[in-house]
């Protein structure tokens, strides 16, 4: 019979030692990255919980948004154009979030009075509910993560950035969007 104990060499070689990592202080390079990343994560996030509360409800993220938008609107009532230059749809496109949020119940077209060949669209109850309900869920977030003297800080640091993002995106006329989606709590 064969033994078959494994054979050790005698001398083992040194463990290997892991290398002293030192930590450099923060920089404001540092400190960028850290803010990109966490602004990225915050990006993610909220499309995700976007999609979420809109499939709950069976719609689209983008159905959602065309409702904050007619939120913010204050029953004033938009165009479809209106609609589609902000969430920045086709004539198609938009045409088909119209009649879907119609036959959804959340939305009502109704003669412009301001101009005879185009038609305004106005929230229904369940249509500002929807826009409540999914806007509450952001509310509740900044609730329970911006202390309330943190508040105003957040909000002028959160505008400026809008702003600075608009001068940089080459898109002309963004602000009024910017503020709109403020408004509407998204």
């Amino acid at each position: 019979m064969t033994d078959t104990t494994p054979v050790l060499p005698t001398r083992l070689p040194p463990a290997p030692v892991s290398p002293t990592v030192s930590v450099p202080e923060p920089s404001p390079d540092t400190d960028l990255a850290a803010l990109l990343t966490a602004f990225r994560l915050l990006q993610v996030q909220h499309a995700r919980v976007m999609h979420h509360e809109s499939a709950v409800r069976g719609l689209h993220a983008t159905d959602s948004r065309c409702l904050f938008f007619l939120a913010a609107a204050d029953g004033q009532g938009v165009t479809p154009k209106q609609v589609g230059e902000y969430l920045e749809l086709s004539t198609g496109a938009t045409t088909s979030l119209v009649d879907r949020l119609e036959q959804h119940g959340h939305i009502d077209r109704r003669p412009n009075p301001g101009d005879r060949r185009s038609v305004l669209l106005h929230l229904t109850p369940t249509g500002s509910a929807v826009a409540q309900e999914i806007g509450a869920v952001w509310a509740g977030a900044f609730r329970d993560a911006v202390a309330p003297g943190d508040r105003a800080r957040l909000t002028g640091v959160l505008e400026r950035l809008g702003a600075a993002l608009d001068r940089r995106s080459g898109t002309p006329g963004r602000d009024d969007d910017v503020e709109t989606d403020v408004a509407a709590g998204v």
